[in-house]
Protein backbone atom coordinates (compact mmCIF):
# COMPACT_ATOMS: atom_id res chain seq x y z
CA UNK A 1 0.00 0.00 0.00
CA UNK A 2 2.82 2.40 0.87
CA UNK A 3 4.58 1.65 -2.43
CA UNK A 4 1.35 2.23 -4.36
CA UNK A 5 0.93 5.59 -2.62
CA UNK A 6 4.50 6.54 -3.49
CA UNK A 7 3.90 5.66 -7.14
CA UNK A 8 0.77 7.78 -7.24
CA UNK A 9 2.37 10.76 -5.54
CA UNK A 10 5.36 10.54 -7.88
CA UNK A 11 3.00 11.62 -10.68
CA UNK A 12 1.41 14.41 -8.69
CA UNK A 13 3.69 17.40 -9.51
CA UNK A 14 2.57 17.49 -13.15
CA UNK A 15 -1.06 16.77 -12.27
CA UNK A 16 -1.34 19.34 -9.50
CA UNK A 17 0.21 22.12 -11.58
CA UNK A 18 -2.48 21.53 -14.22
CA UNK A 19 -5.33 21.28 -11.73
CA UNK A 20 -4.29 24.41 -9.82
CA UNK A 21 -4.57 26.51 -12.97
CA UNK A 22 -8.19 25.41 -13.35
CA UNK A 23 -9.43 25.48 -9.78
CA UNK A 24 -7.19 28.51 -9.08
CA UNK A 25 -6.92 28.09 -5.35
CA UNK A 26 -7.78 24.45 -4.75
CA UNK A 27 -4.27 23.94 -3.33
CA UNK A 28 -2.78 27.14 -1.87
CA UNK A 29 -0.20 26.91 0.89
CA UNK A 30 2.00 29.06 3.11
CA UNK A 31 5.55 30.28 2.72
CA UNK A 32 7.79 31.89 5.33
CA UNK A 33 9.36 34.74 3.33
CA UNK A 34 8.17 38.12 2.10
CA UNK A 35 7.92 38.94 -1.60
CA UNK A 36 9.52 42.02 -3.14
CA UNK A 37 6.56 44.06 -4.29
CA UNK A 38 6.58 45.38 -7.89
CA UNK A 39 5.57 48.99 -8.46
CA UNK A 40 2.75 50.65 -10.40
CA UNK A 41 2.92 54.36 -11.31
CA UNK A 42 0.15 56.88 -11.90
CA UNK A 43 0.97 56.80 -15.61
CA UNK A 44 -0.26 53.21 -15.75
CA UNK A 45 -3.75 54.13 -14.53
CA UNK A 46 -6.67 55.43 -16.56
CA UNK A 47 -10.44 55.46 -15.96
CA UNK A 48 -11.48 51.85 -15.64
CA UNK A 49 -14.78 50.01 -15.55
CA UNK A 50 -16.88 49.92 -12.39
CA UNK A 51 -18.05 46.54 -11.09
CA UNK A 52 -20.77 46.23 -8.44
CA UNK A 53 -19.41 44.11 -5.61
CA UNK A 54 -21.67 42.95 -2.77
CA UNK A 55 -19.93 39.59 -2.30
CA UNK A 56 -16.77 40.29 -0.29
CA UNK A 57 -15.04 42.95 1.76
CA UNK A 58 -11.83 43.57 3.67
CA UNK A 59 -11.42 41.22 6.60
CA UNK A 60 -12.95 38.16 4.93
CA UNK A 61 -11.15 34.92 5.73
CA UNK A 62 -12.01 31.52 4.21
CA UNK A 63 -10.36 28.36 5.49
CA UNK A 64 -10.42 25.02 3.67
CA UNK A 65 -9.37 21.45 4.34
CA UNK A 66 -7.90 19.56 1.39
CA UNK A 67 -8.02 15.79 0.91
CA UNK A 68 -6.13 13.63 -1.56
CA UNK A 69 -8.24 10.49 -1.61
CA UNK A 70 -8.63 9.43 2.03
CA UNK A 71 -5.56 11.41 3.09
CA UNK A 72 -5.97 14.67 5.00
CA UNK A 73 -3.49 16.46 2.73
CA UNK A 74 -3.49 20.03 4.01
CA UNK A 75 -5.30 23.28 4.66
CA UNK A 76 -5.68 26.54 2.75
CA UNK A 77 -6.59 30.05 3.87
CA UNK A 78 -7.65 32.81 1.51
CA UNK A 79 -7.81 36.24 3.12
CA UNK A 80 -8.81 39.74 2.06
CA UNK A 81 -6.57 41.71 4.39
CA UNK A 82 -7.62 44.95 6.10
CA UNK A 83 -4.97 46.82 4.11
CA UNK A 84 -6.07 49.48 1.61
CA UNK A 85 -2.99 50.12 -0.49
CA UNK A 86 -3.28 53.02 -2.94
CA UNK A 87 -2.00 52.11 -6.40
CA UNK A 88 -2.01 54.96 -8.89
CA UNK A 89 -4.39 56.79 -6.59
CA UNK A 90 -6.89 53.90 -6.57
CA UNK A 91 -8.00 51.75 -3.63
CA UNK A 92 -7.15 48.06 -3.73
CA UNK A 93 -8.04 44.79 -2.02
CA UNK A 94 -4.92 42.95 -0.89
CA UNK A 95 -5.63 39.21 -1.09
CA UNK A 96 -3.29 36.54 0.26
CA UNK A 97 -3.65 32.79 -0.15
CA UNK A 98 -1.71 30.72 2.38
CA UNK A 99 -1.76 27.20 3.80
CA UNK A 100 0.33 24.05 4.16
CA UNK A 101 0.51 20.37 3.37
CA UNK A 102 0.32 18.20 6.46
CA UNK A 103 0.64 14.72 7.90
CA UNK A 104 1.73 11.86 5.66
CA UNK A 105 1.07 13.96 2.55
CA UNK A 106 3.61 16.51 3.77
CA UNK A 107 6.18 13.74 4.00
CA UNK A 108 5.51 12.45 0.47
CA UNK A 109 4.76 15.74 -1.29
CA UNK A 110 5.63 18.91 0.62
CA UNK A 111 3.78 22.06 -0.47
CA UNK A 112 4.83 25.57 0.59
CA UNK A 113 3.23 28.14 -1.73
CA UNK A 114 2.05 31.72 -1.45
CA UNK A 115 -0.15 33.79 -3.74
CA UNK A 116 -0.86 37.52 -3.47
CA UNK A 117 -2.92 39.92 -5.54
CA UNK A 118 -3.63 43.64 -5.30
CA UNK A 119 -7.08 44.04 -6.87
CA UNK A 120 -8.60 47.35 -7.93
CA UNK A 121 -11.55 47.94 -5.60
CA UNK A 122 -13.86 49.43 -8.24
CA UNK A 123 -12.80 47.62 -11.40
CA UNK A 124 -12.03 44.22 -9.75
CA UNK A 125 -8.87 43.98 -11.86
CA UNK A 126 -5.37 43.04 -10.69
CA UNK A 127 -2.56 45.57 -10.50
CA UNK A 128 0.07 43.34 -8.92
CA UNK A 129 0.30 39.55 -8.71
CA UNK A 130 2.96 37.76 -6.67
CA UNK A 131 3.45 34.00 -6.69
CA UNK A 132 5.92 31.88 -4.74
CA UNK A 133 5.64 28.14 -5.35
CA UNK A 134 7.34 25.16 -3.75
CA UNK A 135 5.52 21.93 -4.55
CA UNK A 136 7.35 18.68 -4.00
CA UNK A 137 10.66 20.31 -4.91
CA UNK A 138 9.26 22.22 -7.87
CA UNK A 139 9.81 25.95 -7.28
CA UNK A 140 8.56 29.01 -9.12
CA UNK A 141 8.66 32.76 -8.52
CA UNK A 142 6.49 35.24 -10.42
CA UNK A 143 5.99 39.02 -10.18
CA UNK A 144 3.38 40.48 -12.53
CA UNK A 145 2.55 44.17 -12.90
CA UNK A 146 -0.56 44.86 -15.02
CA UNK A 147 -0.97 48.00 -17.13
CA UNK A 148 -4.65 48.19 -18.09
CA UNK A 149 -4.06 51.39 -20.05
CA UNK A 150 -1.64 49.75 -22.48
CA UNK A 151 -3.03 46.20 -22.19
CA UNK A 152 0.33 44.86 -21.11
CA UNK A 153 1.78 42.94 -18.20
CA UNK A 154 5.34 43.18 -16.94
CA UNK A 155 6.15 39.55 -16.16
CA UNK A 156 9.45 39.67 -14.30
CA UNK A 157 10.84 42.23 -16.73
CA UNK A 158 9.28 40.73 -19.85
CA UNK A 159 6.59 43.03 -21.34
CA UNK A 160 3.74 40.97 -22.78
CA UNK A 161 0.47 41.96 -24.45
CA UNK A 162 -2.84 41.12 -22.79
CA UNK A 163 -6.48 41.18 -23.78
CA UNK A 164 -8.89 43.66 -22.18
CA UNK A 165 -9.50 43.32 -18.45
CA UNK A 166 -7.37 40.24 -17.70
CA UNK A 167 -7.40 38.56 -14.29
CA UNK A 168 -4.64 36.76 -12.44
CA UNK A 169 -5.01 33.40 -10.68
CA UNK A 170 -6.35 35.00 -7.50
CA UNK A 171 -8.32 37.99 -8.81
CA UNK A 172 -10.23 35.68 -11.19
CA UNK A 173 -11.76 33.99 -8.15
CA UNK A 174 -12.96 37.30 -6.69
CA UNK A 175 -14.18 38.68 -10.01
CA UNK A 176 -16.23 35.50 -10.57
CA UNK A 177 -17.98 36.18 -7.27
CA UNK A 178 -19.31 39.48 -8.64
CA UNK A 179 -21.04 37.81 -11.62
CA UNK A 180 -24.84 37.76 -11.49
CA UNK A 181 -25.92 34.10 -11.70
CA UNK A 182 -29.54 34.71 -10.69
CA UNK A 183 -30.83 34.03 -14.22
CA UNK A 184 -28.34 31.30 -15.07
CA UNK A 185 -29.73 28.26 -16.86
CA UNK A 186 -28.27 24.77 -17.03
CA UNK A 187 -25.51 24.72 -19.62
CA UNK A 188 -24.80 28.46 -19.54
CA UNK A 189 -21.06 29.19 -19.77
CA UNK A 190 -19.41 32.17 -18.08
CA UNK A 191 -15.96 33.30 -19.23
CA UNK A 192 -13.28 35.03 -17.17
CA UNK A 193 -10.27 36.25 -19.22
CA UNK A 194 -7.14 35.45 -17.23
CA UNK A 195 -3.37 35.62 -17.49
CA UNK A 196 -1.49 32.58 -16.18
CA UNK A 197 2.16 31.61 -16.63
CA UNK A 198 2.79 34.32 -19.24
CA UNK A 199 -0.15 33.15 -21.34
CA UNK A 200 -3.69 34.37 -21.90
CA UNK A 201 -6.15 31.87 -20.50
CA UNK A 202 -9.93 31.75 -20.89
CA UNK A 203 -11.34 30.42 -17.65
CA UNK A 204 -14.79 29.06 -18.49
CA UNK A 205 -17.29 27.73 -15.98
CA UNK A 206 -20.49 25.89 -16.93
CA UNK A 207 -23.58 26.28 -14.75
CA UNK A 208 -24.99 22.85 -13.85
CA UNK A 209 -27.79 23.71 -11.44
CA UNK A 210 -28.52 24.08 -7.75
CA UNK A 211 -27.90 21.50 -5.03
CA UNK A 212 -28.11 21.47 -1.25
CA UNK A 213 -24.73 20.63 0.28
CA UNK A 214 -24.40 19.26 3.81
CA UNK A 215 -21.54 20.91 5.70
CA UNK A 216 -20.33 20.96 9.30
CA UNK A 217 -22.11 24.33 9.62
CA UNK A 218 -25.45 23.09 8.29
CA UNK A 219 -27.15 22.58 4.94
CA UNK A 220 -26.43 25.23 2.33
CA UNK A 221 -28.12 25.76 -1.04
CA UNK A 222 -25.35 25.99 -3.62
CA UNK A 223 -24.84 26.63 -7.30
CA UNK A 224 -22.88 23.85 -8.99
CA UNK A 225 -20.39 24.59 -11.76
CA UNK A 226 -18.13 22.49 -13.96
CA UNK A 227 -15.05 24.43 -15.04
CA UNK A 228 -14.64 23.70 -18.75
CA UNK A 229 -11.46 21.65 -19.08
CA UNK A 230 -9.58 19.67 -21.69
CA UNK A 231 -10.39 16.00 -21.22
CA UNK A 232 -8.03 13.12 -21.85
CA UNK A 233 -4.81 14.27 -20.16
CA UNK A 234 -5.85 15.06 -16.60
CA UNK A 235 -9.57 14.40 -16.53
CA UNK A 236 -11.46 11.55 -18.15
CA UNK A 237 -14.53 13.73 -18.60
CA UNK A 238 -15.62 17.31 -18.01
CA UNK A 239 -17.74 16.37 -15.00
CA UNK A 240 -14.65 15.19 -13.13
CA UNK A 241 -14.08 18.75 -11.90
CA UNK A 242 -16.89 20.45 -9.96
CA UNK A 243 -17.26 23.47 -7.68
CA UNK A 244 -20.18 24.30 -5.37
CA UNK A 245 -20.73 27.99 -4.53
CA UNK A 246 -23.23 29.41 -2.05
CA UNK A 247 -26.43 30.58 -3.74
CA UNK A 248 -26.46 33.89 -1.90
CA UNK A 249 -24.72 37.27 -2.14
CA UNK A 250 -21.43 35.89 -0.77
CA UNK A 251 -20.94 33.32 -3.53
CA UNK A 252 -18.17 31.57 -1.64
CA UNK A 253 -16.94 28.09 -2.61
CA UNK A 254 -18.23 25.48 -0.19
CA UNK A 255 -16.72 22.48 -1.93
CA UNK A 256 -14.48 21.69 -4.88
CA UNK A 257 -13.77 18.21 -6.14
CA UNK A 258 -11.46 16.96 -8.88
CA UNK A 259 -11.21 13.37 -10.09
CA UNK A 260 -7.87 12.87 -11.80
CA UNK A 261 -6.08 9.83 -13.21
CA UNK A 262 -4.06 9.34 -10.03
CA UNK A 263 -6.92 9.73 -7.55
CA UNK A 264 -9.14 12.54 -6.38
CA UNK A 265 -8.72 15.91 -4.68
CA UNK A 266 -11.42 17.42 -2.50
CA UNK A 267 -11.60 20.82 -0.81
CA UNK A 268 -14.18 21.68 1.87
CA UNK A 269 -14.84 24.92 3.72
CA UNK A 270 -14.08 24.45 7.41
CA UNK A 271 -14.09 28.04 8.66
CA UNK A 272 -15.07 31.56 7.73
CA UNK A 273 -15.20 35.04 9.20
CA UNK A 274 -15.71 38.62 8.07
CA UNK A 275 -18.24 37.82 5.35
CA UNK A 276 -20.02 40.69 3.62
CA UNK A 277 -23.36 38.89 4.08
CA UNK A 278 -24.80 36.09 6.18
CA UNK A 279 -24.80 32.61 4.66
CA UNK A 280 -28.24 31.39 3.62
CA UNK A 281 -28.73 28.05 5.36
CA UNK A 282 -31.60 25.73 4.46
CA UNK A 283 -33.46 22.95 6.26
Amino acid sequence: MAQDLKNRLHKLPFMLKRVSKIVMVIIVASVSFEATEPQVTNDDVEPLRTITNESFKRGEILKYRIHYGVIDAGEAIVQVTNENKQIGGRNTFHVIGIGYSKGSFDWFFKVRDKYESYIDEQAILPWIFIRRVNEGGYTQSQNYVFNHKKNTVDADGKILTTQDNPQDMISAFYYARTIDFSKAKKGDIFTVPSYVDEKEYELKIKFIGRETIKTEFGKILCMKFNPVVQTGRIFKKEEDLAVWITDDKNKIPIRAQAKIYVGSIKMDLIGYTGLANTISFTK
